[in-house]
């Protein structure tokens, strides 16, 4: 140690790469603004490609559910009801049993169990959504149609509010088989995430809950999730996005019908991703593709909303917190 130091104060360092701190800072903020230079490109890109049928329809286009193009008229509303009612059957179905999981596997599974499960579930996040998509097509929808949608016909057939929600050709295929598939598809992503979250809780705080005598549910409920609430939205957010965005799965399932058929959770319908993935190909310069592109902007600010949307539940939630204390 050098004695002309000062007692105290820890031995001064010569920086070897004074540099260095200075590429990494630049390289940070390149990709951060790569990353906002990237999304407004893609906003004007869509802006300008829609904007033959944003003049044309304005925000009528969302409420028309005309989709014709030997006419050359086009309105998004099948699609736009499509997309939101997959999505909302596939969250459904998909956070309780992903809190299912993420329960069990944290909580509730013997150690010899917890990991063989834990990566069969994320493998399944793996399989390619055509590989869904087919099964859902050969296996899943007749099995649909065969064990739940003919017996409820049968069962309500003649009721006169239940009998639209079952209406529909008995074959497996609609916006509930779509909506089934899509909760598959998400499961791996949500169950993950709340997995993660869950077992970030330190341990003090759950042997002391325990210890007060409060069962695995009132840990989970009291403790865990208000301590971790932000990961487990986050993972539903991440699950609704892949939902929404889910093209391939849901267009083998979905019945790919241009046409609003009510509430019936078996009509074949349509949504924005299938859409595109079947017309944007053969479609001709003009309307037709400018409502396509209409559609992707309209897919996009869906997903806009949803996240502003969980932000402010996020916000709400700490500020709820804060009252309380």
């Amino acid at each position: 140690m050098d004695r002309s130091e000062p007692m105290g104060r820890p031995p001064s360092r010569r920086r070897v790469m004074p540099w260095a701190d200075t590429v990494f800072s630049v390289l940070a903020h390149g990709a951060a603004i790569l990353t906002l230079l990237l999304l407004a490109g893609i906003i004007v890109s869509l802006l300008i490609g829609a904007m033959p049928a944003i003049q044309e329809y304005g925000l009528g286009f969302l409420l028309s559910s005309d989709w014709d193009p030997v006419q050359d008229k086009y309105g998004g509303l099948v699609m736009i009801y499509g997309t939101l009612m997959t999505s909302l059957i596939a969250l459904v179905i998909a956070v309780p049993v992903s809190f299912g999981i993420a329960l069990f596997l944290t909580e509730l599974s013997p150690s010899w169990l917890r990991r063989p499960l834990g990566t069969a579930i994320e493998l399944l996040a793996a399989v390619p959504s055509i590989v869904y998509g087919m099964w859902g097509l050969l296996v899943f929808s007749p099995v649909l149609s065969t064990y739940v949608q003919q017996p409820l016909q049968s069962m309500f057939g003649n009721t006169p509010v239940l009998k639209s929600l079952v209406s529909g050709a008995p074959v497996g295929i609609g916006i509930l088989s779509a909506g089934i598939i899509l909760a598959i598809m998400i499961i791996p992503f949500i169950a993950s995430v709340m997995r993660d979250v869950f077992e970030v809780t330190p341990a003090m705080l759950k042997e002391s809950a325990y210890g007060l005598g409060a069962t695995t549910w009132e840990v989970v409920f009291k403790v865990v999730l208000p301590y971790t609430k932000t990961g487990v939205i986050g993972g539903i957010m991440l699950g609704l996005g892949r939902a929404l965005g889910e093209t391939m799965a849901v267009t083998f399932v979905i019945g790919n019908a241009n046409q609003l058929n009510g509430p019936s959770l078996f009509e074949a319908a349509n949504s924005i991703t299938s859409v595109l993935a079947n017309e944007f190909a053969e479609a001709g310069e003009g309307l037709h593709q400018a409502s396509l592109l209409y559609l992707a902007l309209v897919l996009f600010f869906i997903t806009f909303v949803v996240l502003a949307l969980s932000k402010l539940l996020l916000a709400q939630l700490k500020k709820s917190e804060g009252t309380r204390t």
